[in-house]
């Protein structure tokens, strides 16, 4: 019976350039920052009246929001600030977490902007579109002159 060995092309030397260069590159702050930013899951909707944006975002206030309408687009972002403490006899140790999102929608030109509304419940940001009413056009003759 034959035992299988796995084979080490690349000298020890090769690798450790290799991890080195990787490291270099990938575990930098502004790597870190992007991999501990969360982005919050999004559900977008239709119906023959509106658009309607659920954002999942548990644990946070309706405070933490601001949401912006610039131009057509709609920005929706938050920044949570969070510290938390554990004391024991001897030993305190406190924990702060940051964290923040932002999500821009371009937003379609039926959209009634001066009629937007959104409500936070139960973890879910939800922000109701209304659509802007067609104007129902008459057909018309015109006369020949």
């Amino acid at each position: 019976m034959r035992t299988l060995v796995q084979y080490n092309q690349l000298p020890s030397f090769f690798n450790n350039l290799v991890n080195q260069e990787f490291n270099r590159h990938f575990h930098t702050p502004a790597v870190a920052k992007a991999a501990s930013s969360v982005v919050p899951a999004v559900n977008v909707k239709e119906d023959e009246t509106a658009y309607h944006i659920e954002l999942a975002a548990p644990g946070l206030k309706k405070e933490d929001f601001a949401i912006n309408l610039t131009n057509n687009q709609l920005t929706i972002s938050a920044k949570l600030e969070e510290a938390k403490e554990e004391t024991t006899e001897k030993y305190t140790r406190k924990e702060f977490s940051y964290s923040s999102f932002e999500r821009s929608f371009r937003l379609p030109k039926n959209v009634n902007n001066e009629q937007i509304q959104a409500a936070y419940t139960d973890g879910i940001l939800k922000i109701d579109l209304p659509k802007v009413e067609k104007p129902v056009i008459e057909p018309k003759q015109i006369a020949v002159a």
